[in-house]
């Protein structure tokens, strides 16, 4: 998987204000929709509705993946935003989500959607990355942050207060 197939830098955003699950989610779904302008921010965010409803995409440790088939979908779009301040996700270890990478997939998924699916679950869970995600201050910065934890061995820094 090469994460610059999936995801642009108009597609980040740093220090996005939500209020809630639903807004961070109606969020994703106006970034997803940029990607795929050819299906509606609207229904992007009816399928990310209806897949929290099968189970929580939280991944713990304040990080959420909600991910979902959307039909007319040619290939995986996704789209990262960090939060100003955390909400809860109905994470199973119960923190608060700050980071929050969405995807959308084509209804009809084959081997390589799955393996992208669970390799995006994998990179998010990685602490440096993490920490490196958390410390940016700019949508750019966010992005490069993402970009290089996929490509380089991620420094160890100070986590601060998240």
């Amino acid at each position: 998987m090469n994460l610059q197939d999936i995801i642009q830098p108009d597609s980040v955003l740093c220090n996005a204000e939500a209020r809630s699950k639903k807004h961070s989610l109606e969020i994703l779904s106006e970034l997803l929709g940029q990607t795929s302008p050819e299906i509606a921010s609207e229904e992007i965010f009816e399928n990310l509705i209806d897949r929290e409803r099968l189970g929580c995409t939280g991944l713990d440790q304040g990080v959420a993946f909600p991910h979902c088939r959307v039909s007319g979908v040619k290939a995986s779009s996704g789209a990262l935003i960090k939060l100003a301040s955390p909400v809860d996700f109905d994470s199973s270890d119960g923190e608060l989500v700050d980071v929050v990478f969405g995807l959308i997939v084509p209804s009809e998924l084959d081997a390589t959607h799955y393996a992208d699916i669970e390799e995006l679950a994998n990179l998010l869970r990685n602490e440096d990355l993490r920490i490196r995600l958390r410390a940016a201050t700019s949508s750019s910065d966010l992005y490069d942050a993402l970009i290089a934890g996929q490509h380089e061995p991620l420094p160890k820094v100070q986590e601060s207060g998240n």
